[in-house]
This record gives structure tokens, sequence and C-alpha cells, in this order.
């Protein structure tokens, strides 16, 4: 039994349904932790159980009940009613119960009630199982920040004993954009993760198809979910054609641009492109259907030259006027470049490290370098690689920014020779 394996494949699943049993994050995120510290110290010992997911929620289950005891004893009875139940009622271990745990989970931390930074950490934490460094990096926060932000919004959620449950068809509206950001959020962690060894974390991106996928079936009136779902399946369609094997162990990042799109799931694109037109024509306008638009133009180029830019600048700008933030306007700048050169988009970049809104962001420095290249500017692209690669945490895109580095520094070697 490989326990890290176990870990990143179970933790989620067996965290979200403790939340359902016991109603409470914090004891059992702790008590889930122990579980799997228990498992680690007897199953080398006693073998590993036949079930291995219900034995972690029943021990996990039982950790609660011990440690509420605890607190029954110290605070005088306080706990005493929610042990019974806790007790003595049968885990429904269900695979449409389980199934729908994580979902729950979301639309809990997905409350009203609930601020929208806090409600998209708080998943990220719970559902996704990312670290506090993890989310701080994809927030742009300190990590004590952001510690300090997953405290109070899971003590708001028990003072205020909102439900675990899925609300009523009613309430499902006010929450759907923040349930879908999240989703979305999983997804791009899965995609690009923000730090590690890998660059992609499949298992992510398959939990936010499937979550995804859910949400259509929870919300079938509503053509935003489709859109959504047709975006991740596009995006997720380039996978294989995104890493090749180098050096015999490290995988290499291959860009849009360099890759083989023979390896580009087609039955993936099949679903994802009728599924995003159908959402059009029945009304899907919001920012997710706009970035599913440009991933169909992707896909619908079978080489890279092929590829409608110009299409994509205008999708681009649509989706600015949405969402007018600096991440969206780096992507626009990338497609500017590519449609009309590479100086259109430099000063769009200009103007976005003019704000400073995205320092410390290695994906700012990294763009301003690809297009200093594309222009032949190879000494300032050289510069803008090495601040890249200063802010850059996933190993896999800092050892792609070495390479292109080596290249420009190569070739303004030649220069100097010449």
């Amino acid at each position: 039994m490989n326990y890290d394996s176990l870990y990143r494949e179970q933790w989620r699943r067996v965290l979200a349904t403790t939340v359902r049993i016991t109603g409470d994050f914090d004891l059992a995120e702790e008590a889930v932790q122990d579980a799997f510290v228990a498992a680690l110290e007897q199953w080398p010992r006693d073998g590993t159980p036949a079930n291995p997911f219900a034995w972690l929620v029943s021990a996990a289950r039982n950790r609660v009940v011990d440690q509420l005891r605890r607190r029954s004893r110290l605070e005088q009875g306080m706990e005493m009613e929610r042990l019974p139940a806790l007790e003595t009622s049968e885990i429904d271990l269900s695979e449409a119960s389980v199934a729908d745990d994580q979902l729950r989970l979301i639309f809990t931390c997905c409350h009203p009630a609930l601020a929208l930074e806090a409600q998209t950490a708080l998943t990220l934490r719970t559902v996704c199982g990312l670290s506090t460094e993890e989310i701080a990096r994809g927030f742009l926060v300190p990590v004590a920040t952001m510690a300090q932000r997953l405290v109070r919004v899971k003590r708001k959620i028990r003072d205020a004993r909102l439900p675990f449950a899925m609300p009523p068809r009613e309430q499902l509206a006010e929450r759907l954009d923040a349930v879908m950001l999240v989703v979305y959020l999983v997804f791009t962690e899965g995609y690009a993760a923000t730090s590690g060894q890998q660059w992609m974390r499949r298992q992510l991106s398959e939990e936010a198809i499937r979550l995804g996928r859910l949400l259509c079936e929870l919300m079938p009136w509503n053509p935003e979910p489709r859109a959504l779902l047709a975006l991740m399946l596009l995006h997720d369609s380039r996978r294989m054609a995104r890493l090749r094997p180098e050096n015999g162990t490290d995988d290499e990042i291959v860009t849009l641009e360099e890759q083989d799109r023979s390896l580009w799931d087609q039955r993936e694109i099949a679903e994802g492109v009728p599924l995003l037109e159908a959402a059009l024509r029945d009304g899907a306008t919001g920012e997710y259907a706009i970035q599913a638009a440009i991933a169909a133009v992707h896909a619908k180029a079978r080489r890279a030259e092929d590829t409608d830019w110009a299409q994509i600048s205008r999708l681009y700008v649509t989706l600015f006027e949405k969402k007018p933030t600096a991440v969206v306007k780096l992507n626009l700048a990338a497609a500017v470049a590519m449609a009309e050169g590479p100086v259109k988009g430099l000063k769009l970049i200009d103007e976005i490290e003019a704000t400073g809104e995205l320092a410390g962001y290695h994906l700012l420095p990294a763009a301003r370098a690809d297009l200093l290249r594309r222009g032949g500017r190879t000494r300032e692209a050289a510069q803008a690689y090495r601040l890249a690669l200063a802010l850059v945490t996933n190993e896999p895109e800092r050892r792609y920014l070495l390479r292109r580095l080596g290249e420009v520094e190569s070739a303004s070697g030649i220069r100097d020779l010449d």
C-alpha cells in the first residue's frame, strides 16, 4: 500500500464525509489527520482493510467522539447533546451519498453569509486538500494572512451553525457564481499547479470535471454550468500534449504552439464544443462561456499556425469588459502579440506593470520575456526570465524558464561575437 498515494486519493473524500457526519470543520479535519496517522501505524502491522475508505471514515468518526467526550468533561456537558447520535448512528457510505458529499461541502463553503474569498479559500483547503501555503500563493497573500482567514471562516460556519446540506432550488442561483468559481479554481490547480514538483495534478482536474457534471445535472435549466464544463473539457483535452519526458525522469513543459495536436483528446473536444454551442444558444454569456469560446478556437485549429488569433483577441477584449482584471489583461496581451506583433503586446504588459497589481506573479515577467524573445530582444528577455525564475514556485515551470533563459543567453552571446 502506497500511503502517499492513499492520502492524495482519499483525503478529500474522507474529510467531506466526516464533515457531513459531524457538522464541524475543525473537528473533522483534525480527526481525519489522526485517522491517516493511525492507518500509517496499524495497516503495516495488521494488514490493509478490505475497504480503506470506510475504515478511515469510521476511525475519524471515533476520534471526533473521543474529542467531544473530552470537551464535555472539561466544559461541564456542553457537548453532550452531540454525542449520542455520533456514537450510535449508522454511517451512510452509499456511493450516491459519498459522491455528493463534496458537492454538499462546496455549497456549504459557498454560503452567501461568507465573503467570496473566504468561500474559495475554505473550499480549496477542505474539498481539494491544498495546503495553506498553496492557497496563499494562489491568492497572492502572505501565508499568515491566509491562515487567519481560514480560521475565521471555519469559526463563522460553526458559530452560525450553517447546515451541511444542498440549499433548496430557490437558493441555488445565489450561490452558483461562487460554486462555479471554486470548481474552476480546483480545475486550474490541477491543470497548472501553483507549486511543487508536479505541474499537473490530474486528480484535481478530474474531480473538478466530475463536480462540473454534477452542477449541470443539478441545474439543467441554467446554461452557465454547461459552459464551465465545456471550458474544463476543452482545456483538459490538451493534457497528454502538455508535457514530454526530458532527461529520462523530469517532464518538460510543452507550450501550446509546440504541442503535438494529434495527442489532444478528441473525445473531450467532441463533447466540449457542442456543449459550449448549446450553452451559448441557451443564453450563456458569463466569463466561462467566453473562455470556453477561446478554448474552442484553439481546439478547431489543426496546426498552431492556423489559430485565429484575431478572433481570440476579440474574445479577450469581451472577457476584459466583463471581468477587468490584470490577469485577463495579461492573457489579452499575449493574444494581441500573436495577432498583431510583440510590440503591441508589450505595451499592454507595460500598462499592467504600472499598476503593480501583479507584483510577485511570475507569469507577468515570464510573458514579458516571451514577447521580448519573439521580438529578438534577447538581452532584455534574459533579464525578464531571471525575474520570473526568482518568483516561480513550481518545478516544471522553473525548468521551462531555465531552458528559455539558456536559449536567449546563447543568442545574446552569438550577437556579441558578431
